[in-house]
């Protein structure tokens, strides 16, 4: 008995033992690791003292009516649902019910399992799945569009130094323009599809950002953006790819100053978190809507006007392809943007 308690207490899923008056009788180590509760918080007191007042009014039903007719619900199924945790964060949970009985009176089991890896791992893969498709059509369309566009581009520009009349040149100066955009959009396409291998470097974050600082400073000024630049001393070397790194923060800097029309602060900060380099792109911008942020790092989606929408989708895969690099975003509507990249600290090796 002792040794299936210990078991049963130092097992990875959360398990919560009630009677049949609703009151918490067992909450192993993993129960208060999950939902945040110590035992001392939980144990003789009532279980909605750790469910949501729905959820505890729905369970309490169920098990008045089990203890009435002894005909199970969802006893012996396993249920997924949004459970909540101390802190108020809700988490995907796989749940199985059972009941015991003993001398006459019925203890109910739930085994609670948090399934947010297991659900970040299959949205992963799913994500990884859907780039493929979309790495293989970008592929063919770049492929059948390069070629007739470059004609069209050509002409345009032979016709634009013969034509006298300045309605027609302002029409095919368009088509100039548009072809040059097209362009880009296809040069997108092929970075998007395109497998590079992302080399293991020392890099110094310092002199990487100070030079793209260089570059943007004219149209920052242009724009009465301000520009701060915070780099911890700490938090100086990454192990990347100095290349692909200058394309995410030239990506996200332009972002910013894009989003700043009234001009702000743009902001550049790092910090040492552990064995992880953060480094925080923050802007005083227009921010992003509740409604388009779950859709910011996909493919082809853009708030801008003549923006491709892959811009953002292609910094992230480039960091994820990283060894432990990660990109995340926060925005305010109105207030501001702010992505934050993590990157492993550069170690000199022996």
């Amino acid at each position: 008995m002792v040794i299936l308690k210990n078991a049963v207490e130092n097992t990875n899923e959360a398990f919560v033992t009630i009677d049949e008056n609703h009151v918490v009788l067992f909450f192993n180590k993993a129960a208060e690791e999950i939902f945040g509760y110590s035992r001392q918080e939980v144990i003789g007191r009532d279980l909605n003292v750790i469910m949501s007042p729905s959820c505890s009014k729905n369970h309490r039903q169920a098990v008045t009516r089990y203890v009435k007719t002894r005909i199970p619900g969802r006893i012996g199924h396993e249920t997924e649902m949004l459970a909540s945790r101390r802190n108020g964060d809700t988490f995907p949970a796989s749940i199985s019910f059972s009941v015991t009985e003993v001398n006459g009176s019925l203890f109910f089991t739930g085994i609670v399992r948090d399934m947010t890896e297991k659900r970040a791992l299959q949205e992963q893969i799913m994500r990884s799945e859907r780039m493929a498709a979309l790495g293989q059509l970008a592929a063919e369309i770049t492929h059948e569009i390069k070629n007739p566009l470059m004609l069209i581009g050509g002409f345009a520009q032979q016709l634009s130094r013969v034509i006298d009349d300045k309605k027609n040149l302002k029409k095919v100066n368009i088509i100039t323009d548009e072809v040059k955009r097209l362009e880009r959009l296809l040069a997108d396409l092929r970075e998007f599809h395109l497998p590079k291998t992302i080399a293991s470097e020392k890099v110094d974050l310092k002199e990487l950002l100070q030079e793209i600082y260089f570059m943007l400073k004219d149209g920052c000024e242009k724009k009465n953006i301000r520009t701060e630049l915070k780099i911890d001393d700490n938090a100086l070397l990454v192990t990347g790819d100095r290349y692909s790194l200058k394309q995410v923060f030239l990506n996200l800097l332009k972002n910013s100053m894009d989003a700043m029309e009234h001009g702000g602060v743009l902001s550049i900060q790092t910090s040492l978190i552990g064995d992880q380099v953060e480094i925080t792109v923050a802007d005083e911008g227009c921010g992003i809507p509740e409604q388009d942020k779950e859709k910011i790092f996909s493919p082809f989606f853009t708030t801008k006007k003549h923006g491709t929408g892959l811009g953002l989708c292609i910094s992230k895969r480039i960091i994820e392809e990283h060894t432990d690099g990660s990109l995340s975003m926060k925005s305010k509507e109105g207030k501001g943007t702010s992505f934050k990249i993590s990157l492993p600290v550069y170690h000199e090796t022996p």
